[in-house]
């Protein structure tokens, strides 16, 4: 049972999701040229060293592959288009075949290609530089893909022959098992047994509309209204009464954490029951920690945008009281000049009035002033 629940690489990697080398389904005309034209001192090598035009083929096909890709393919990888340019850019004979024997020929084909690119032949050592690559990096990483990818990249960088690609698919598969289960294991560890008991009630306990409590870690955040507001922070203590989610994923690189939750936000609660016990804890724990952090998150953003909402709706009414004020003061404004207008030039009601004139548009000023910075 431990197999079938622990094993989280139990399928097949496809080839097309790597970057492994490999033959293009289209070849163009001018890569054909680029990556598989002999140079004629190839061509004067590879006649040297195999005396049937079919051996000669085949040992033109292995160079300008291995050159290209770091690996020799199966005979039945190459595709036709290949073989065909390969066999007239050489000017053999229409209706040349590589000959691909087994055994000593084609050892002795694939020695003399490595002795040619300056190459040795250390599987061993390949496959320990990607072990290497592969344990360090899922600590952190979850798709076997990316995982084979950085292996690839390191066996190149160290010049060294490709293994097959079941060989970096099958290591994969076995290293992250053996890693993810490590990190379960220490975030089953890290919990309370009461802790981990509540994790394993959400799958049981039901809500009043019939759905597990499983199913609140997945609840997204609504609409920036007030009960929306207080319906999420009402969430957020309940989910803080699942536990101190933090001290639960201590020290487990984010990108895993996420990579957990999103394995348990996809399932549902009788998925999960079929897990191990600890791995079933373990992706509960991570999807209420990303859940913990979610709400937080749309709670901040709620309350911002509730705040913006209120500061425009503030705005609006300053400026309505801004245009009235200005309107009353226009109007005592021109009730002083029709009063000046009618009075003596030069006499001391005149005088006064026009300073209470002049005083009450520096005033308008000062107002339209503060409201413009507020």
């Amino acid at each position: 049972m431990l197999t079938a629940v622990w094993a989280w690489g139990g399928t097949v990697t496809s080839i097309e999701r790597t970057a492994y080398p490999r033959f293009k389904r289209l070849i163009t005309a001018h890569e054909l040229h680029l990556f598989f034209a002999p140079t004629r001192e190839e061509t004067a090598w590879a006649a040297e060293r195999m005396d049937s035009d079919g051996h000669q083929l085949a040992l033109l096909l292995a160079l300008k592959s291995y050159q290209h890709m770091g690996r020799f393919p199966k005979p039945d990888e190459y595709p036709e288009m290949v073989v065909d340019f390969v066999r007239r850019t050489v000017e053999l004979p229409e209706g040349t075949f590589p000959l691909y024997e087994t055994g000593r020929t084609t050892e002795r084909q694939r020695t003399e290609v490595r002795q040619r690119v300056g190459t040795k032949y250390k599987q061993s050592q390949a496959r320990r530089i990607a072990e290497a690559a592969i344990r360090k990096e899922a600590a952190s990483k979850n798709r076997p893909a990316d995982l084979i990818n950085i292996a690839l990249e390191k066996v190149v960088a160290a010049g060294l022959e490709l293994p097959a690609f079941s060989t970096f698919d099958t290591m994969t598969s076995t290293i992250r098992t053996e890693v993810n289960t490590s990190i379960c294991c220490g975030i089953h560890d890290r919990m309370s047994a009461m802790e981990r008991a509540g994790m394993l009630r959400l799958l049981e306990e039901r809500d009043s509309d019939g759905t597990t409590r499983f199913n609140r870690l997945k609840q997204t955040a609504q609409g920036p209204s007030w009960s929306h507001f207080k319906r999420l922070f009402t969430h957020l203590e309940w989910l803080d009464t699942l536990g101190d989610t933090a001290v639960w994923v201590d020290g487990v690189a984010s990108p895993k954490v996420t990579d957990f939750a999103g394995e348990a936000d996809v399932a549902d609660a009788s998925e999960l029951r079929d897990y191990a016990a600890i791995k079933r804890i373990a992706l509960l724990a991570c999807l209420a920690h990303k859940a913990r952090m979610r709400v937080r998150d749309d709670l901040t953003t709620m309350l911002c945008k509730r705040v913006a909402i209120k500061i425009k709706k503030a705005k609006e009414e300053l400026e309505e009281i801004r245009v009235a004020e200005r309107e009353i003061v226009e109007a005592l404004i021109g009730n002083y000049r029709t009063v000046l207008k009618n009075l003596d030039d030069g006499g001391p009601a005149q005088e006064a009035l026009a300073k209470a004139a002049a005083m009450t548009a520096e005033a308008v000023k000062a107002l339209d002033g503060r409201c413009h910075v507020g």
